[in-house]
Order: structure tokens, then sequence, then C-alpha cells
């Protein structure tokens, strides 16, 4: 791809996005579907009961729509990026679902939590089916040991990430535009690399969220007119996985990523502390809640969490590019 089509993608996606938001706003308020807070939270997040949820729909769409476009405009519309897109549209759909029993059931609690497992875990089937049919590199490089070529062990790990970062990035999701921003950041590193290993199918999907979410921030930076939506994080959690899967950078999310393992493993370790020894080792999980309860205002967590996320962004591309 040369700059005029990068440049042209990056819009597309920021103005069709900025041209669907007012009008699913608008819906929303509307129709009343707005978010449920949950009890448990901390109490100032309380008035943000009742905001507009299910954002993710807006970028979602025009992520699909611009890739499929540019996709066919620059001759890449591959087998790479339509079983990405697949994964896109999935765990969407099942966000989707989950946002939408919240909302008509007036509750924080959406599917059941075996219910998401099991079709992000298809979702995960279907795309190493059209992975292996393509004979992609399935080995996986695990340190100490070198690159191991088991089929079984590859599975497992496919399987593992897709789900693992989808959920985790659902996790992050509790702050206005967190999640938006750590996003960009990521999608803008795959693409430094996509762009560098020349897998321009794997770049334009970047590209197109890249421009999606910017815009999306507008509407969600604090105080949020909207909130992405478990239809938005699951997406984008799914979409960052198979990405490093496809440029072969798996172990690269670890780093890329590194707030949002952060914050899966702080619900984790509070969880098992609990239940171990019936005290948490933290004020509140996730951990970018801890740092509220510390007293930290909501905008320091969110461009400290940013700017950790570019930090880790920088020192990946410095050492492995």
């Amino acid at each position: 791809m040369n700059s005029l089509q990068i440049i042209i993608t990056i819009l597309s996606a920021f103005i069709l996005t900025v041209l669907i938001m007012p009008r699913l706003i608008t819906y929303f308020r509307r129709h009343k579907e707005g978010q449920m807070i949950r009890e448990e939270g901390p109490k100032w997040h309380e008035k943000k009961s009742g905001t507009p949820t299910m954002g993710g729909v807006a970028f979602l769409i025009v992520a699909v729509i611009v890739s499929i476009i540019i996709g066919i405009w620059t001759k890449q519309l591959t087998h790479s990026l339509l079983i990405t897109l697949f994964i896109l549209v999935l765990y969407g759909l099942v966000g989707f679902l989950d946002d939408s029993v919240k909302i008509f059931k007036k509750r924080n609690m959406g599917l059941k939590a075996w219910q998401k497992f099991l079709a992000q875990i298809a979702g995960g089937v279907i795309f190493l089916a059209v992975f292996y049919m393509d004979r992609f590199e399935h080995s996986l490089f695990i340190p100490g040991l070198g690159m191991i070529s088991a089929n079984w062990l590859y599975i497992l790990f496919v399987l593992f990430w897709l789900v693992g970062f989808s959920n985790a990035v659902n996790l992050t999701d509790g702050l206005d535009g967190l999640v938006g921003g750590l996003s960009i950041i990521a999608f803008m590193t795959y693409g430094v690399i996509a762009y560098q290993q020349q897998q321009y199918d794997i770049l334009v999907l970047t590209l197109a969220f890249i421009g999606g979410l910017a815009a999306f921030l507008i509407f969600n930076h604090k105080p949020a007119k909207i909130f992405m939506g478990d239809v938005g994080s699951l997406a984008i959690g799914g979409v960052l996985a198979a990405i490093s899967i496809l440029l072969h950078r798996e172990w690269s999310l670890l780093l890329i990523g590194l707030v949002f393992v952060l914050e899966t493993a702080s619900v984790i370790l509070q969880v098992a502390s609990f239940k171990l020894t019936g005290k948490r080792i933290f004020k509140m999980t996730p951990i970018h809640h801890h740092f509220e309860m510390m007293g930290w205002s909501e905008w320091r967590v969110v461009i400290t969490f940013w700017s950790t996320g570019l930090v880790c962004a920088i020192i990946y591309l410095s050492l492995f590019l």
C-alpha cells in the first residue's frame, strides 16, 4: 500500500464513524437504552448509569465496510483479512447479545459466562479451520524450547489467545476512553509490523480500526456520551489476538497489550487471594478501579494507562521490529 491509500483508509473510517455516532447516540437516548452500572463498582460511577452503550456497533460496521472496499481496491481481500473480519463479526455479535440482555432486562449481567465462552471457542475453531486449510505457518516459538510444531499445542494456544484477549479487553473497558485509546496504540503498532512484513491485508484492517476508534474517542472521552459496550471490547480483543497470530508475532501481545494483561491478572489474583486467604490484594478490580479508590481521578488513570501502553508499544518496536 502507498501513502495515499493509507491516508484514504484511515480518513474513510474516521469520517464514516463520525457521521454514524451522533445518530446512534440519538437513537439509544430516544429508546432509553443505556448502560446499567454495577452496584459494587465505585459510587461515583453511578452518575454514568443510563449513558447509551453499544457504540462499538458503529466502528465495527465501519471497519468491515472500509476493510472490504479498500481490500478490493488494493487487491488485499485475502483469506487472512476475511477470517479476521469473521472473528470481528462473531465476537461483536456475542458482545451485542450480551449488551442487549443487560439493556432489556435492566441489569449489569448479560449472557452467562458459559454461553459467551462457547461462542468464542466456536469462532476460534472456525478460525483454525481456515488457518490450516490455507496452510499458514502453525509452529509456535516457546522461550527456552525454540519452535514447536505440535498441532495440538498450537490449537490450544490459538483458542486460549482468542478467548483470553477478547475477555481481557472486555475487563479493561471500565473508564471513559480507556480501551479506545489503548486499542488505537495497539492497532498502530500492528500496522507498523504489518507494513514492515508487507502483509498489507492485515494493514488494511488495522488502519480501518485506527480511523474508526479515533472518531469514537470524540464521543467516548470523559464525560462519555456513549460507551463501546461488550460488542466493541470483545471484538477488539479477538481481532488483536487474531492479528498477532496472522503476523506470527503471537507473544507480542503480552507487551503491546500489557495493560490488558495486567487488568486481567489483577482480577485473577484478587479472586484467588480472597478464596484462599479471605483477604483482598487490591481495593477493587480490575486494577483501574484500585487506582480510583486510591484517589486518582478518572482522567489520571486513563492517561497513565495510555502512556503505559504507548511505552510498551515503543519498546516492542524498538527491540523486535
